[in-house]
Formats: structure tokens, sequence, C-alpha cells
């Protein structure tokens, strides 16, 4: 299975590439196979590999989503009461967040691309990702009081929702609708991107602001956020009907925070334009 989501196409385990298997997915010639699954017991025993499972990619995911919240909660705290800040104060916040959003998409960049997955990595990713929400939500809650309570809890029914409409109908992916996905989550941080440099010279894109331009950019950003964890879904759902190592846990994790994150932050845009004046 070789998939078309950078997270995973890196990974050998998710393009029929496992432990003591060639290129091709077909066992070592030499009857070995991987020196990781070498036993000491009799000759031609192997120890047994441990496989990805529904709980451990709940237990990788949670471990990672905690280390974004707690984060984030830590950056809420250090930014102090949003009624006492100084201009000064308002700077630092807003380099804060700049500094933890790109540190993370350095890191998710990394570990999109990493051929063998990394805990620490995804975690250091986690903890960038933390910094940056915190920073970019005390800003959102500090003009929209009770806006951070209600993107949480929309992120939270969206992940609901899209896993129980993945299971109760079945939902099956073509290759083509795999591909226009990235396609499009590629095209969005292009923009993104460009809109930041941009912003540099004085130049407006409007894709972050309270328009309309900026609400329809927000809206796409979120359906996509939903057809990237239809993604996830999908492929760990593929990762454990393989018997993929329990390493790829970790990917798993990666793919569903960002997912998660993405949809949080464009649900944040969402509910402050409705509660503009």
């Amino acid at each position: 299975m070789r998939s078309n989501n950078p997270v995973f196409n890196r990974s050998e385990a998710f393009n029929g590439q496992g432990y003591g298997q060639t290129q091709y997915g077909q066992p070592a010639a030499d009857g070995y196979g991987d020196p990781s699954t070498w036993g000491v017991g009799a000759p031609g025993q192997q120890a047994p590999v441990a496989r990805m499972t529904i709980d451990s990619v709940v237990q990788k995911t949670g471990i990672t989503l905690a280390v974004v919240v707690v984060v984030a909660m830590a950056t809420w705290i250090w930014a102090g009461d949003p009624t006492s800040w100084s201009n000064e104060q308002v700077a630092q916040i807003g380099m804060v967040a700049m500094i933890g959003a790109g540190g993370a998409f350095a890191l998710s960049l990394v570990n999109s691309f990493k051929r063998v997955i990394s805990p620490a990595l995804v975690l250091a990713f986690a903890a960038f990702e933390g910094v940056a929400l915190g920073a970019i939500s005390v800003f959102f809650e500090a003009k929209y009081p009770g806006i951070v309570t209600n993107a949480v809890l929309g992120t939270m029914a969206a992940f609901a929702g899209t896993l129980a409409a993945y299971k109760f109908f079945e939902i099956k992916l073509s290759n083509k609708f795999k591909r226009g996905v990235i396609a499009v989550m590629f095209g969005m941080v292009g923009l993104s991107v460009l809109s930041l440099v941009l912003s540099f010279f004085g130049i407006n894109m409007g894709l972050f602001g309270g328009g309309i331009l900026g609400l329809v950019f927000a809206v796409v950003g979120l359906v996509l956020g939903v057809f990237m964890l239809l993604m996830d879904f999908d492929f760990v759902e593929q990762g454990i009907a393989q018997g993929v190592d329990e390493r790829q846990s970790w990917v798993a994790a990666f793919a569903m925070t960002v997912s998660l994150v993405w949809i949080y932050t464009n649900l944040l845009r969402i509910l402050a334009f409705f509660q503009q004046d």
C-alpha cells in the first residue's frame, strides 16, 4: 500500500515494507530478516514484534495532545491578564506565537519527510505547537471572551463526528480524493507562507483578516481539516490490518495532531468573524 500523504509516504511500514521484508514486501532471502527481530531462543525462532493497535494509537495520540495542551496552558498563564498588557507585552506575546508557529512548521516538515519516525521530534513539534496555540488563543480570548472554549468544543465535536461518519458509513477514500486533499493542503500552506512574507512589506492579502475572504479561507481550511482526519483514520485502519510496527503509532499521532490543530485554528477564525461588532 503506497500512500499519497507525505506523513505516511516516508514510512516503510505503510508501503508494504515491514520488518523481515525486502523492498517488495517479500520475506528476506537469507531467512534472517531485520536484526531487530532476532531472538535468543531455538534456531529459526524470532522474538515477537509489537504491532500497532487502536490502543497504541490512542495512547500515543493522547500523549502528543497532552503536551500540546499543557504547553499551551503554560504559555497562556505566562501571558498574564490581558487587561494589564502593555504594548511591550503584546509584542512579546506576538513574537512567542511566531516562534512557536515557526518551530512547529519546521518540525512538521521534518516529521513528514523523515523515513524513520522519532517520538522525540513528534513531542518537540507538539511543544512548539502548544506555544503557538497558547499565545494565539489568549489573543482571541482577550478580544472575544469565551471563544476558546467554543473552539475546543467544536474541535472535539468535529473529531467525534468525523470518526462516527467514517465508521458508520464505512467511508472508503480513493487515491484521487487523497491526492486532491494533499494538493489543497500544500496550496493553503503555500498561500499562508506567501501572505506572511508579503505582510513584512506592508501587503495584506486578506487571507487572515476579518473580511469575507478571510472567512472563506477559514471555512475551506476547516473542511480540509475534516478531510485530513478522514485520511488519518483510513491510514490507521489499513496500517493495523497490515500489522505494521507499533512505532508507527507515533506517525498516526503526529498526523492526527496536525489535523486537530488545523481544525481548531480555523474554528477560532470562523467564530471570531461572527462575533465581530
